[in-house]
């Protein structure tokens, strides 16, 4: 099956439909007929486009969603570094 391509024109207004229209990117995907990993891949590099920026509740969600995935890594990084502390802390002792 050949490779389809898409116009710019075309990804972007996928991506407003997940930004601006508090579409899903598997809704957008399925109402667009194509795949959701296209639309995935189309909203995180054209969401800095102008005009295609999240609003409204588009942009509350991508906000909601970049804050939880920066939250899981801190807390991350903080549990590694609180076990090489009692690491070391018991090492010396």
């Amino acid at each position: 099956m050949p490779r389809r391509k898409f116009t710019r024109e075309f990804k972007l207004s996928a991506v407003q439909l997940v930004n601006h229209q508090g579409y899903t990117i598997p809704a957008a995907a399925k109402s667009l007929g194509i795949d959701a990993a296209n639309v995935r891949g189309w909203v995180k590099r054209l969401s800095s486009e102008p005009g295609a920026a999240p609003v409204g509740d588009g942009a509350v969600a991508a906000e909601l969603a970049r804050l939880r995935k920066e939250n899981a890594r801190l807390t991350m990084e903080r549990d590694i570094l609180k076990k090489a502390a009692a690491f070391f802390a018991k090492e010396q002792m």
